[in-house]
């Protein structure tokens, strides 16, 4: 009789995994956990005050058993929402090229790769039909990239530029504009860049594709003009200089996807190191002083299609004035 305890406790251990691996492949990744944020930003225009800004990462189109639907479900639930405007920090498509000896990376067929980029494009019409100002920068899949030194994918990212400005979305690489603030009647209201209710959004380059120049994304805004900065991967936030990014925002980290369970802060990462690791939320004691980073946990996957406690994000900033 006392043989039969261990074969029921590892049956029970392996029923667990079991449960777990269903509930993280299937439940939760179409759960989405809106988080509704105060950002300040010193300067701001009092026609800013209280206007809202959306924020979502990582749709990884064209990954094995991909969060799509999810994707959707975002979309309708901000046009719902109505914010002033829609920041997506980049990875839209999932094409990682990580075979880096494969010399011909940059004679590949565009025909591989477009079908994804034109769902992620037909995913995001929908906000430009709702006349909901929304823009973009790349991230490391755009380019094909599933690591730093993977080899960059040019083809892909010229096609996701292209296809995503033909469907009305305005991409920033590195680069800035001035927010256009909807009217009551949801036209566009696009001041000049001497007008004082002006917010500048600020686009940083992908940092794996060595394409990230806040210097020059930066040179474009008026000293001491109230701005919103937002890149793909985190790595960008260090290179700004001090009292650049009162408010920065970033996605890639995709929250670790895991989280050691009945915990907030802890993701599988965390267990490769000696130091807590922020893999989402806000981030503290990192980059220039000043700058403030805001990490969202994505919508997609990347490697495996698994979110346990870490669920899809859609984060809506609430703009108030000042340094926070």
């Amino acid at each position: 009789m006392r043989r039969k305890y261990p074969k029921r406790i590892a049956l029970g251990v392996l029923g667990a995994i079991l449960l777990l691996l269903i509930w993280g492949a299937v439940i939760e990744p179409r759960l989405v956990d809106e988080k509704a944020e105060t950002a300040f930003v010193p300067n701001l225009p009092s026609a800013w005050e209280n206007k809202r800004v959306a924020l979502i990462a990582d749709l990884q189109i064209g990954m094995w058993l991909g969060n799509e639907d999810t994707a959707k479900k975002v979309v309708n639930r901000i046009i719902a929402e109505r914010p002033a405007a829609v920041l997506i920090a980049g990875d839209f498509v999932y094409k990682p090229t990580d075979d880096d000896e494969r010399e011909d990376v940059e004679k590949e067929d565009t025909r591989n790769f477009m079908n994804e980029v034109n769902e992620a494009a037909a995913l995001l019409r929908p906000l430009i039909e709702a006349k909901i100002p929304t823009y973009v920068v790349l991230g490391n899949h755009d380019y094909g990239m599933g690591y730093p030194d993977s080899v960059k994918n040019e083809p892909l990212a010229i096609a996701v530029r292209q296809t995503l400005s033909q469907a009305g979305v305005r991409v920033l690489d590195n680069a800035s504009a001035v927010l256009a603030l909807p009217d009551e009647s949801g036209a566009q209201n696009n001041s000049t860049a001497n007008d004082a209710a002006n917010l500048f959004v600020v686009g940083i380059g992908s940092h794996y594709a060595d394409n990230a120049k806040p210097e020059i994304a930066l040179a474009q805004v008026p000293v001491n003009a109230p701005r919103v900065i937002f890149m793909h991967e985190p790595d960008s936030f260090v290179a700004i200089p001090a009292n650049a990014a009162p408010l920065a925002l970033a996605g890639h980290t995709h929250g670790g996807q895991i989280r050691i369970p009945f915990t907030d802060d802890w993701s599988w990462m965390s267990l490769f190191t000696d130091e807590k690791i922020h893999a989402d939320g806000w981030i503290s004691d990192f980059g220039q002083a000043g700058n403030r980073l805001y990490v969202n946990r994505g919508i997609g996957f990347s490697s495996f299609p698994i979110r346990i406690n870490c669920r899809p994000e859609l984060t809506v900033f609430t703009l108030r004035r000042g340094n926070g």
